[in-house]
C-alpha cells in the first residue's frame, strides 16, 4: 500500500514538474514580452512636429512616429523601446535627441501601442525591426552611413540583431541590455530547477551575436539597474570586437539612465555620433 501510494505521488510530482516544464516552453513570450495598447503621450505633447508612419508586416502593420530635424543631412536615430515600453513612454526621450539635432524613428513591435494586435515574439520584433529599416533606407532615403539604431533593455537586443544583419550602418548604441535570455533566466534563478536548453526557444543570444558586428559601439548601463545586472553590458562589451565605448551611469536604474546621466548622458551620445561621422 505504501509503496503503491509512493508511486502514485511521485508520478503526480513528475507529470507536474513536466507540466511546468511545458508551459514555460510555450508560454515563455508571455513572460518576456508585456505589451500594452496605451499610449500615454504623444510627440504633440512635447511640441514635436512629427509624422505618422505605418509600416506593412507579415500579420498587419506596426506604428510609428517619425520625428524629422531641421537638417536634411542630420543623423538619423532608429529608436527600439524595451519590453514593457511602447511608443508613448519614449516621447520624451525623442525630444532629448531632437534637441541634440537627430532626426528619430520610434517604432511599436506587433502587441504594442497602436501596432497589430497580434502577440509578439522574438521572429516578429526582428521582423517590425527590419520593417523599419526598410522605411528608412528605401522610402526615407536615408543613407545607411547616417543612420545609428539605438536598443534600449530587449530594444537592446534587436539592434544587436539588426547591427549584425546590416553592417553598414553607422552605429549602434545599446542601453541595460542583457546577454541573452537564458543568461536572464539564471540570474532569476529558473535554471537551479528547469531544463533551460531544452526549454528557451526564444534566445535573444547577444553575446553570441556581438563578435560579429563590425560597426561602432556604445555600450550604456546604469550601476544600480534592478532589471538587467550591469555585469552584463560589461561582458558584452568584453565580447565586442569592433570600436566600442562602454559608459556607466552612477547611480542609474534601468528606466532614468537619460534622467539620472543628464549632460553627460546626452554628451556622451553626441560625441559617438559626431566620432563616428566624422571617421567615415
Amino acid at each position: 500500500m505504501w509503496k503503491r501510494f509512493s508511486l502514485t505521488v511521485l508520478g503526480l510530482l513528475i507529470t507536474t514538474y513536466l507540466g511546468l516544464c511545458l508551459l514555460l516552453r510555450w508560454g515563455q513570450t508571455r513572460l518576456i514580452f508585456h505589451p500594452s495598447p496605451v499610449i500615454g503621450t504623444t510627440p504633440a505633447d512635447f511640441d514635436l512636429a512629427y509624422e505618422e508612419v505605418w509600416l506593412p508586416v507579415s500579420t498587419g502593420k506596426i506604428h510609428g512616429w517619425w520625428i524629422a530635424a531641421s537638417e536634411t543631412e542630420a543623423p538619423v536615430l532608429l529608436y527600439l523601446h524595451g519590453n514593457g515600453s511602447n511608443n508613448g513612454d519614449t516621447v520624451s526621450l525623442a525630444r532629448r535627441f531632437s534637441q541634440l539635432g537627430f532626426s528619430v524613428l520610434l517604432i511599436d513591435y506587433r502587441g504594442y501601442g497602436y501596432s497589430d494586435r497580434s502577440f509578439p515574439d522574438e521572429a516578429k520584433v526582428y521582423e517590425d525591426a527590419e520593417a523599419a529599416w526598410k522605411y528608412l533606407i528605401n522610402e526615407g532615403g536615408i543613407e545607411p552611413q547616417n543612420l545609428f539604431i539605438y536598443g534600449h533593455s530587449l530594444g537592446g537586443a534587436i539592434a544587436i540583431e539588426m547591427a549584425v544583419r546590416h553592417p553598414e550602418i553607422a552605429g549602434l548604441i545599446v542601453e541595460g541590455t542583457f546577454t541573452s535570455i537564458k543568461a536572464m533566466a539564471n540570474v532569476i534563478g529558473y535554471s537551479r530547477w528547469f531544463p533551460l536548453k531544452f526549454i528557451i526557444t526564444q534566445k535573444f543570444d547577444s553575446i553570441e551575436k556581438i563578435p560579429d558586428i563590425q560597426t561602432p559601439i556604445l555600450l550604456i548601463h546604469g550601476t544600480e539597474d534592478e532589471v538587467v545586472p550591469t555585469f552584463m553590458s560589461k561582458e558584452l562589451y568584453n565580447a565586442a570586437s569592433s570600436s566600442k565605448q562602454l559608459y556607466l551611469v552612477s547611480g542609474a536604474g534601468h528606466n532614468n539612465v537619460a534622467k539620472i546621466g543628464g549632460e553627460t548622458y546626452l554628451k556622451t551620445i553626441l560625441h559617438f555620433v559626431k566620432s563616428v561621422s566624422s571617421a567615415k
